[in-house]
């Protein structure tokens, strides 16, 4: 009788945990990020999360972490403390066409003064993805805001090179979602709290 009280309120932690888990984070398209994180020893908020698409192919799951909620791109850019941009691949790729999304993202929403500045920055993380033939589905990619550190790129939990120091960097990163002409119009909406992006929550 006591085994089968005992199997019982397992039974019952159990559900509960899992109730607890499911709570603490967001899925969008099957993938689950957090909803909350520590970074810097700073609590940051899942601000927005959605699905870069090309044509009609899933490319991965993008999330963008805060401090505190922002709905506008400026308020994003402006905002103090570190930040957080998660990337879960949902397709193989090759790093030579994601880089190349990367700096075709940059070119189009970065003006030429802060170019100018970033020369040396923006070659180096040209050359980043050289270590890495190809980005396999599930793979998790951070890119990090610190501040009195830089921004910080890893890859499933690997630090990929040397911190580039410059917020103007960082910044140059996130409007290839939230610039003027980004990756996917969709994901920009999403990234900013709007409820999903085609079939981002399915």
């Amino acid at each position: 009788m006591r085994l089968m009280k005992l199997k019982f309120w397992l039974a019952v932690c159990g559900l509960a945990m899992g109730v607890a888990t499911g709570v603490n984070a967001t899925e969008v398209a099957g993938v689950k990020l957090d909803d909350t994180l520590q970074l810097a020893n700073t609590e940051l908020k899942l601000n927005g999360a959605g699905i870069r698409y090309k044509a009609i192919f899933k490319v991965y799951v993008a999330g963008l972490y805060l401090k505190e909620k922002k709905t506008t791109v400026q308020d994003v850019l402006n905002a103090d403390g570190p930040r957080r941009v998660t990337l879960v691949m949902m397709r193989d790729l090759s790093s030579e066409d994601f880089s190349r999304g990367f700096m075709q993202g940059i070119q189009k929403n970065t003006d030429k003064g802060d170019k100018a500045k970033l020369t040396s920055q923006f070659l180096r993380f040209g050359e980043l993805f050289a270590s890495v033939p190809e980005l396999k589905k599930g793979d998790v990619m951070t890119n990090d805001w610190i501040p009195g550190v830089g921004t910080v790129v890893a890859l499933n939990g690997k630090k990929m090179g040397d911190p580039y120091p410059d917020i103007l960097f960082y910044n140059a990163l996130l409007r290839i979602w939230l610039g003027e002409s980004p990756v996917d119009s969709g994901l920009k909406k999403a990234m900013l709290g709007a409820s999903e992006n085609r079939s981002a929550f399915r």
